[in-house]
């Protein structure tokens, strides 16, 4: 959700569309500075919070960040961005940071991952009094972006030295354009049995909902409202009715506006929740 006039207009933003928790940026996400947040703007947040019942908020990281750059300034300048990002979400009482991995622009996967490991580290000891997860998002894979198999963020967790507040955040489009298949039962258990093997669904914390316009292994990214895209509707009913990820985050980041005088996140939501089957307990914190 917008932050436009503040964080916690996401909020409120959220609960008008049903939402039963909300993902949002800390700061203006195409750029690298970030005004400090003073105490009011962290008392309208914690309150909006508190009124609209709104639970566990996520924050994502600018898009700017590169943890995998070869590139020593603009590194550099990530990890002191990265640290910004995990400051802001301590003071508002964000629990969980999304960051993609980056791209390695050429000096390879190994190198790569190197790079975001160490980039994590440095962050997590610049913050080690403040309790934030850092969530490494899975990618479509486009250009030298890593995070397209499961295995890079296998690689840099395990290349970590501070993993205790390192989880991963599992987006449906990312995936499917990665070219990990989830329609069918058989499909959708390998996907997640490949998470589990390298990961572990226990670091697997928040994910992101979107349908994908682009085909399976396109490993383009454009996300689609949900049954509007080329992955059926088959996915995301194995997702909601997971009893592993009933009391997991979902987040829609489908593109917004309104059709046929229907809110698209109300209409995404409306979709989703149908696919829940009684019998499977359901999740609704989405």
């Amino acid at each position: 959700m917008s932050i436009a006039g503040g964080c916690d207009r996401a909020v409120w933003l959220a609960q008008a569309a049903g939402c039963a928790t909300v993902q949002l940026f800390t700061k203006n996400n195409n750029q690298w500075h970030a005004p400090a947040l003073d105490f009011e703007h962290i008392a309208r947040f914690r309150a909006a919070l508190d009124e609209t019942k709104i639970t566990e908020p996520v924050a994502h990281a600018s898009y700017l960040i590169n943890l995998a750059s070869p590139d020593d300034v603009l590194w550099n300048r990530s990890i002191d961005a990265l640290v910004v990002e995990v400051e802001r979400c301590h003071g508002l009482g964000i629990g969980d940071l999304v960051v993609h991995p980056g791209a390695h622009m050429g000096s390879g996967e190994e190198m790569g991952l190197d790079r975001v490991a160490r980039a994590l580290d440095l962050a997590l000891e610049r913050t080690r009094s403040l309790r934030v997860t850092i969530d490494l998002e899975t990618t479509a894979g486009q250009g030298t972006c890593l995070g397209a198999r499961i295995e890079h963020l296998q690689g840099a967790l395990e290349r970590a030295q501070h993993r205790d507040r390192l989880g991963i955040c599992a987006d449906t489009c990312h995936l499917f354009a990665a070219g990990y298949a989830m329609d069918t039962q058989a499909e959708y258990d390998g996907t997640i049995s490949r998470i589990a093997e390298c990961v572990g669904l226990d670091r697997l914390r928040v994910w992101h909902v979107n349908d994908s316009l682009r085909g399976l292994g396109s490993r383009v990214d454009r996300h689609a409202g949900i049954g509007l895209g080329l992955m059926g509707l088959g996915p995301f009913r194995h997702l909601l009715n997971d009893p592993r990820f009933r009391d997991s985050r979902l987040i829609l980041e489908t593109p917004k506006g309104i059709v046929d005088g229907e809110d698209l996140d109300v209409r995404n939501l409306r979709i989703l929740r149908d696919l829940i089957e009684p019998r499977s307990g359901g999740r609704r914190r989405g």
